[in-house]
């Protein structure tokens, strides 16, 4: 096996070749059915564990409460049935929490999995919470007016994370280097003349990688602003089409309430009109 490829070696006549075989890579940076699983459950599990600890025992010592004869037996099923009642919903708050944090972590672990080979968009929806309310809401607005547009949107999301992650990674790696040259300044009678060169070296490149993923981030952040920009200007446009139409529509069209008093006015003028021709007024 060499550098992760199997080989086999097939004789044909006096010639011997090796034929390889590229051995299928793990899903690194996918999302796989495991990890859809995996969420599935951790989302319905506690759901059910917290109702199979508060109603089942609270609701047998009520059962038997009602069914009771004597006062005292009543009273102490009674009891019982608040004790348990109070014991399951303190036990239901601490799976509540563990399953949180659990899920919380796990959450995080996925998702520096799928982006060690940079952010898709099809795996932006496991990024929510690195988003921000304006972008979300941006996002969902979109995706019910322009689907084109929400998967512009989403791709440059996809981009701009991507870019925030490294410049965030890079930071940190910039961070610990320059601890590093500290202690190593530190130390006496020891030639680290060298090891300091390729530290500053390592910081230097930490520093570029950072300022290149911030251009990025704000390139990103900027397209962002230009998609949600045309999908307002759009959005705009149709609506005053729509109203402008209205009006239109409104003006060459006369009112009906007007129309009939105009008809009733038309009218009265007629029929005094018929008034005068049939009786006209007596001469002097």
């Amino acid at each position: 096996m060499i550098g992760g490829l199997e080989g086999w070696r097939v004789k044909i006549g006096r010639q011997s070749v090796i034929v390889m075989l590229i051995k299928p890579e793990q899903s690194y940076g996918k999302v796989r059915t495991q990890d859809e699983l995996a969420s599935r459950v951790l989302t319905w599990v506690p759901a059910i564990m917290t109702g199979l600890a508060i109603v089942p025992l609270p609701v047998l010592f009520l059962v038997l409460f009602l069914t009771s004869s004597g006062t005292d037996t009543a009273a102490f099923y009674l009891i019982l049935s608040l004790v348990s009642l109070g014991l399951g919903l303190a036990v239901a708050v601490l799976i509540l929490i563990g399953f949180g944090l659990y899920r919380r972590r796990w959450k995080r672990r996925l998702r520096d999995r799928l982006a060690a080979d940079g952010i898709t968009a099809s795996e932006l929806s496991w990024f929510q919470p690195e988003l921000s309310t304006e972008e979300r809401k941006t996002w969902r607005e979109l995706e019910t007016m322009n689907q084109l547009l929400a998967d512009a949107y989403a791709e440059t999301l996809a981009a701009r994370l991507t870019a925030t992650r490294i410049a965030t990674r890079a930071r940190g790696e910039g961070l610990r280097i320059e601890r590093q040259i500290n202690r190593t300044r530190q130390l006496r009678n020891a030639d680290t003349t060298s090891l300091l060169e390729d530290l500053i070296n390592d910081r230097e490149k930490a520093d570029s990688i950072r300022k290149e993923a911030k251009r990025r981030e704000v390139q990103a952040k900027a397209r962002l602003q230009t998609i949600e920009a045309a999908a307002r200007r759009e959005i705009s446009e149709a609506e005053i089409s729509v109203m402008l139409d209205r009006l239109h529509a409104s003006q060459d069209q006369i009112p009906l309430g007007l129309e009939i008093a105009r008809l009733e006015q038309e009218a009265r003028k007629r029929s005094r009109e018929f008034r005068d021709d049939e009786y006209p007024a007596p001469s002097n």
